[in-house]
């Protein structure tokens, strides 16, 4: 066993041991008979738990997609439905915040993608955008180009134009790796090594853009899937 192999375990017990906090966070915080004294606190703690799991989610996929272990399981999905789940999963924490979470697509509209692997990804990139956003997160899809888009958007001061330019072309993401490890690029990197997995027998892959003031004032991270 290789120092990868075994730095993988560790992330893997670690992440665990988060799973269990941030269940027993999520019963505190939910139980009214329990009397906080800074219910703000406690959901601030829930948070940044979710985010550090899911940071650690995104290592283990990582290291995965670098030893050919992980493979997108691509079944059709209403996207009505698939929002609702992931704002379930983040909507105690968005309002802890003061942060409206809200999606918006027809109520028909289905795209063909890996459920776990996209809801983990929006996972992520809204505890990222509940860093920046001031009051509002959006979440909204869209068949474009042959494409089914799904945007998170917020109204914070937006993505530097240095990054948005990076990621305007396709699959992109691998560059900021070489220029700059911070935890959001290597965010990015990830979503956008998630999003290629997702692939047509006619040769379209999936990608990642970012642009800003597309329906909100901030940023606006986009996910192509074919």
């Amino acid at each position: 066993m290789d120092f990868s192999d075994v730095l993988a375990s560790s992330i893997h017990d670690i992440k665990n041991s988060l799973g269990l906090i941030l269940n027993a966070l999520n019963e505190l915080v939910n139980d009214s008979n329990n009397h906080i004294a800074n219910p703000r606190q406690a959901s601030l703690l829930q948070h940044e738990t979710q985010r550090a799991n899911s940071a650690l989610i995104q290592l283990l996929n990582l290291y995965k997609l670098g030893n050919a272990q992980l493979v997108a399981r691509i079944n059709e999905h209403n996207l009505d439905d698939f929002f609702e789940d992931v704002i379930a999963e983040n909507q105690a924490t968005c309002r802890a915040l003061n942060l409206e979470l809200t999606q918006t697509c027809d109520s028909h509209l289905t795209g063909y993608f890996d459920a776990d692997l996209i809801h983990g990804l929006l996972n992520s990139a809204i505890g990222n955008a509940g860093r920046y956003a001031n009051t509002k997160i959006l979440l909204s899809a869209a068949i474009e180009e042959r494409y089914c888009v799904i945007r998170l958007e917020d109204d914070g001061a937006g993505f530097p134009d240095a990054l948005t330019q990076c990621l305007s072309a396709e699959n992109a993401a691998h560059q900021l790796i070489a220029s700059d490890s911070s935890r959001t690029h290597l965010g990015l990197y990830f979503a956008s090594r998630i999003a290629a997995l997702h692939r047509t027998p006619d040769g379209r892959t999936g990608m990642i853009r970012l642009r800003n003031a597309y329906t909100l004032s901030g940023g606006c991270f986009e996910l192509w899937l074919p």
